[in-house]
């Protein structure tokens, strides 16, 4: 398909895949003259992913680090599993972060520091320095269903992800990230919503 072809098929527009196709973030089509090149089903799928991290804020630069294990993933599912969900979220420096709460939550979930990919740890003290800025602690018992339920989410997650390729293991990974994610913040205030309702009424 040409150029117009594949922004009509895509809803992206010309001006924006070749954009795209300047960041090396979309592959070159198929030159079939000098000023002309044929596009194929790869570059819609290719284009959906982009349009899914950009519409979900990430930048060109995010993009970039997703496409670059898209197109290099590694031969290790651990490895590929890791990279995808860093490429979205890339790990960020720290030396005096104290990661201590962090090792501690890990533990419960019944893991070690090899089993986290780098900057996962550091993201996760992080969030529970940002509590403890607050003076908010988050009760001990809803910790523990926490750490219960998201471990039960870990494992239904990883036993859905495609194995047919390597492309689509990593689009699920990444599009589950970074688009589900908010899915998930919404159906806990609905199911808190809920809760209360049944809890106290609505009136």
């Amino acid at each position: 398909m040409r150029i117009s072809e594949l922004s009509a098929r895509s809803g992206v527009s010309v001006a924006t895949i070749k954009y795209y196709l300047r960041e090396r973030v979309l592959p070159e089509g198929e030159r079939v003259s000098p000023t002309q090149a044929t596009y194929g089903e790869a570059h819609v799928r290719r284009l959906g992913v982009i349009r899914a991290l950009v519409d979900a804020g990430v930048g060109i630069a995010g993009v970039r680090n997703v496409v670059a294990v898209l197109e290099n993933p590694p031969e290790s599912p651990y490895a590929l599993l890791g990279e995808a969900s860093a490429a979205v979220n890339p790990p960020e420096a720290d030396d005096d972060l104290d990661l201590g709460p962090a090792l501690a939550l890990l533990d419960r979930l019944g893991g070690d520091t090899d089993d986290c990919y780098p900057g996962q740890l550091a993201a996760l003290a992080r969030a529970l320095a940002a509590l403890d800025r607050a003076g908010f602690a988050v009760p001990a018992p809803v910790l523990a269903s926490y750490v219960e339920h998201l471990r039960a989410i870990a494992q239904a997650e990883l036993d859905a992800t495609p194995t047919e390729s390597a492309e689509a293991a990593v689009r699920y990974v990444v599009l589950g990230t970074v688009l589900v994610e908010p899915v998930i913040l919404a159906l806990r205030r609905i199911a808190e919503q809920i809760a209360a309702s049944r809890r106290f009424g609505r009136d």
